[in-house]
């Protein structure tokens, strides 16, 4: 797979998708589970995205 256009996405829509992942799953904790862990694993693992994209800039 092709995985090029994570290179010219911008640090900063990393770390909003976590934001926005983190918001929404502590919304829907009660109503369903699944989602919010799922919800939970995107804003971990885009935030990291995020981390390693700008020590790499630097």
């Amino acid at each position: 797979m092709n995985f090029s256009f994570f290179k010219n996405i911008p640090t900063l829509y990393f770390y909003l998708v976590s934001i926005v992942c983190f918001v929404v799953a502590n919304i829907i904790r009660d109503k369903n589970i699944a989602i919010y862990y799922i919800l939970l694993l995107i804003g971990i693992v885009s935030f990291f995205f995020g981390v390693i994209r700008r020590v790499k800039s630097r």
